[in-house]
Parts: structure tokens; sequence; C-alpha cells
């Protein structure tokens, strides 16, 4: 949806309530006032589509912890892994408001730590995983020390599929985590088992996103 600049004459009173509901819910005076307008005009907004995504997610707060939304086209995700020092993994997904280059968004994964050996163990977590599913998908992935991002492909899926389909994969994607640093000891076997049951799932339902 195309945004352009105008001049609008309003009331000082209005203008107060505005900012201070922008405030509120982490937005821009601008945004806000097209998002009202927009509902009352019964139009939809990307910033409507993207909480319509974020909503169809609501099922992952049973095993993942929210955090408060503070962008209208970004959620962020933690869980934490059954580990020393009880490290956290924090999962955000930031969706586009108009589709880029086929990709609807992207998902960043990375780990609150400094420890070198923590790093070191979610690093080659990451490079199975993308090797993983690169024999499954094009996806678009980049790796740097303790983060992962991934594209999250624009399939033309409704926006409660859409976002089924990403808490899905956040939830398998949280699983292969904590498997692969409970069986870290025994790292080939764990690769192996885990490489397995990947293969075996993706042959079924694919790469949902």
């Amino acid at each position: 949806m195309k945004k352009s600049i105008y001049s609008l004459v309003l009331a000082d009173e209005v203008v107060a309530a505005v900012d201070r509901m922008a405030y509120e819910l982490h937005t821009s005076r601008s945004n806000l006032i097209n998002q009202l307008l927009a509902e009352r005009l019964s139009c939809t907004t990307p910033e409507m589509r993207m909480q319509s995504v974020f909503s169809a997610m609501d099922a992952l707060t049973e095993q993942f912890r929210v955090l408060e939304q503070t962008s209208a086209h970004l959620l962020s995700l933690q869980s934490r892994l059954d580990y020393k020092y009880k490290p956290t993994v924090q999962y955000f997904v930031e969706l586009y408001r108009v589709p880029e280059d086929g990709a609807a968004g992207k998902l960043r994964v990375q780990l609150r730590t400094q420890n070198a050996s923590l790093l070191a163990v979610l690093d080659s977590f990451f490079r199975l995983w993308t090797e993983w599913e690169s024999a499954f998908a094009q996806v678009s992935c980049r790796i740097t020390a303790g983060r992962l991002e991934r594209t999250i492909r624009d399939t033309g899926l409704p926006e409660e599929a859409l976002g089924r389909c990403i808490s899905s994969y956040i939830r398998q994607f949280d699983s292969y985590l904590k498997a692969w640093f409970a069986g870290i000891s025994s790292p080939q076997e764990t690769a192996q088992q885990l490489g397995t049951a990947f293969a075996v799932q993706a042959q079924k339902t694919g790469i949902t996103i």
C-alpha cells in the first residue's frame, strides 16, 4: 500500500490524544492515524496483515516467552535451553510491509551469551540446520557469530496460515536445537540422528516457510 504526504487540520485535543495512544502502542502519530482511519473505512493496511500473522502465532505462548511487541512488523520470542548456565535463545520474526525479492520477511535466531564454547556449539548447529534445509528448499541464510538469519519465503499463504507455518517452523527449530545441545557429548551420532529425523519430516511436510 503506497503512502503519500497529506496536510490535515486537527484539533489540538485530538492530536494530544493520538500522541498519547501512539506512545502507548510504540508507534508514530502518522501510523496510528493511518490505522484508525483504515479501520473506520474498512481498509486493510500492511500493518493489519502483519498483526493477523502475529495473532495466528498465539500458540507459541505455551512454549516460548513472547516479549512486548515494540513494532508492528516485529515479534520477539525467548526460549531457555536446558544446558549449563541456562542460556536464552531469542527468536525475532520480522515481516515486510510488501514482499521483497520473494521474501515475506526474515527470522533471526541468536543466543544471549558471550561464552565462546556455547557460541561454538550454537554455530555448529546453525551450519547443520542450513545444510539440512538446503537439500529440500532454496532458502537464503546468513550465519554470523551466535546468530542465524533466514528469509521467510513469500509463498502467497493467507495471513493466518502463514502465522501457523511460522509457528510450526520455530517450534521444530527449537526442538532440534535443544536436542543438539542435549546430545553434544556425541556430536557425530547426534548430528546423524537429527539429520535423519529432519529428512523424514521434510519429505512429509516440506519446508513450510
